[in-house]
């Protein structure tokens, strides 16, 4: 746990001074929110509790409180900046209680430059922000992990290309603190996108991430390498030492996993159209995108937004496919490449890609709490998913609707037999009473329909307030 500490007395005495700071110079706002959730069945509604960053019980009956305190960069000119925010959330249902810091963390910024420290609620991807199922490699689908982070988080012109190329990236070490079946397990992550277009109608992007799983103590192993030795092999994803492994020592340190995305946005008129793709690889030889053994698998999705017609802001289709995996073998015409991938579950770090039991990528690989057999790992990796979304706003009221529907295998150790097919439904509408001291009030509705999940229906409603924590 030593890492754990130190990242929290980090955390805790840069927020000190960042709030006796604000106090004096700068808007610090509050948010308190109270939500309760009612549906019939054995789980929530998909949608109640997925993307959520973890915050919502899988519970058919649960409730939410939170508070806490934040302030976001407010200058946009100033050459120095900071931001921090302090969440403890309060998530009860009929199992049990918790009390946690579902955020905590400060940032700052030199000019373009960011660092941050903490949990903290993030995008990564390419994908749409507000309709999109989620990334394949990253959703919002898990709770924040406690990291360091330090990069360029918004897309920066190059220096004189008068805007036409434009870069962002970022590397974060972090820890796996819910010892899921490794203790204190670290995070490698690191990635570019790149952006060509400037004020033309047509933009590209290309991005590369790529992540590991490594160190850690894990039982049936033993302590994992750590230090910089271990470090640079993780950063390069070369093969482990004699202290590691034989799997690793064959392979390559750690549980890696490579993301690859495209994406064409166009502007036409009052229509922003954009088109994207992912995909994920955890073989090598890591070819471009359009060139992957696993080719067939990926998340596709298009967007339209607008800002003439309120009523309807933004429609979203999605396709995800993650059935192929490289085949069901290990090798290919007599050459070993891999395959049976088994997304983003893999290696000695059986809970693999996972956080409290979530899901970190695409929640449509079902996150383990959904296994009827008590395994802590993903075990739905093959699936097959259309997504669809809408939102808009009338007469002040704001809503947002979504529409999947999955066709789940298991994966190739464990397949279902027959194929699970599940339809998860969501509509939600918010709108903020001015007369009511600004508060926000939102209710939802949400069903499943289904072999997978099973049938449910349920009721979302939610209270939240926002305001200045100075202002009397």
């Amino acid at each position: 746990m030593k890492n754990t500490y130190i990242y929290l007395i980090s955390v805790l005495f840069l927020l000190n001074f960042s709030i006796q700071l604000s106090a004096q110079k700068d808007t610090v706002n509050y948010q308190v929110s109270i939500s309760g959730i009612a549906s019939t069945g054995l789980y929530s509604p998909f949608w109640f509790q997925s993307d959520q960053y973890g915050s919502v019980s899988i519970k058919p009956n649960s409730a939410n409180f939170s508070i806490g305190a934040f302030k976001d960069f407010s200058h946009p000119n100033r050459l120095i900046d900071y931001g921090f925010k302090i969440d403890a959330l309060l998530q009860t249902d009929n199992a049990k209680t918790n009390l946690y810091f579902h955020e905590l963390y400060v940032k700052s910024r030199l000019l373009v430059f960011g660092l941050s420290i903490g949990m903290r609620e993030e995008i990564y991807g390419n994908q749409d922000s507000t309709l999109s199922s989620g990334g394949l490699l990253f959703s919002r689908n898990s709770r924040p992990i406690p990291k360091i982070w330090a990069g360029i988080e918004n897309f920066t012109a190059i220096p004189f290309t008068k805007g036409f190329l434009e870069v962002k990236g970022g590397i974060s070490h972090g820890v796996f603190i819910d010892n899921n079946l490794a203790e204190n397990a670290l995070l490698h992550h690191k990635y570019m996108y790149v952006r060509l277009g400037g004020n033309l109608p047509v933009k590209i992007q290309y991005g590369l991430e790529h992540v590991a799983q490594w160190g850690g103590f894990i039982p049936a192993y033993g302590q994992q390498p750590e230090g910089f030795s271990a470090f640079k092999t993780i950063f390069l994803g070369k093969s482990g030492g004699s202290d590691a492994t034989l799997n690793d020592q064959l392979n390559a340190l750690g549980n890696h996993i490579i993301s690859q995305s495209m994406k064409l946005e166009f502007q036409i008129a009052d229509f922003k159209i954009n088109t994207y793709w992912q995909n994920v690889n955890e073989d090598g030889p890591i070819k471009v995108i359009w060139k992957s053994m696993n080719v067939s698998d990926g998340l596709w999705g298009v967007s339209v937004k607008n800002n003439k017609f309120p009523i309807v802001k933004g429609i979203l289709y999605e396709y995800l496919n993650t059935t192929d995996q490289s085949g069901p073998y290990h090798d290919k015409d007599g050459i070993v490449y891999g395959g049976t991938d088994t997304y983003l579950t893999n290696g000695i770090y059986q809970a693999g890609w996972t956080f409290f039991s979530r899901t970190i990528g695409t929640p449509f690989l079902s996150s383990p709490f959904y296994n009827t057999n008590g395994e802590q790992k993903i075990i739905n990796t093959r699936v097959q998913a259309h997504h669809f979304g809408i939102e808009g706003e009338f007469y002040s009221f704001k809503y947002r609707a979504l529409a999947s529907f999955t066709k789940n295998y298991g994966s190739y150790y464990q397949a279902y037999n027959p194929m699970l097919r599940n339809n998860s439904f969501l509509f939600e509408m918010n709108k903020k009473f001015k007369q009511l001291y600004d508060i926000e009030a939102g209710i939802s509705v949400g069903a499943d329909i289904g072999d997978f999940y099973g049938n449910s229906y349920g009721l979302k409603i939610c209270l939240r307030k926002t305001g200045n924590l100075f202002k009397y």
